[in-house]
């Protein structure tokens, strides 16, 4: 476990499966789980004053981080919804 705020796995506990399962099957999945971490890692670089930034710039990262994490839940909540209708379940 990472010591880094915000981690993926940390965000969305209960879907490391299928973000583990996104990763590995869809390459715009994988460049947006990259770049979050990436984003993710800055901002904890400037939180911790191991790299200087400007407020500006600390507020851009972190909007990229939201948009980010909004996609990859938007991903997230596409495999849960077609393993909801392949898992055998039915309304009845």
């Amino acid at each position: 476990m990472s010591n880094t705020p915000h981690e993926l796995a940390d965000e969305f506990p209960d879907s490391a499966q299928a973000l583990h399962s996104l990763k590995m099957s869809d390459p715009h999945f994988m460049r947006l789980f990259d770049e979050y971490h990436e984003i993710n890692r800055e901002i904890h670089r400037i939180e911790t004053r191991v790299a200087p930034a400007s407020e500006a710039h600390e507020a851009q990262l972190r909007r990229r981080r939201m948009v980010l994490k909004d996609e990859i839940y938007a991903g997230l909540k596409t495999v849960s919804a077609a393993k909801g209708t392949d898992d055998g379940k039915s309304d009845s």
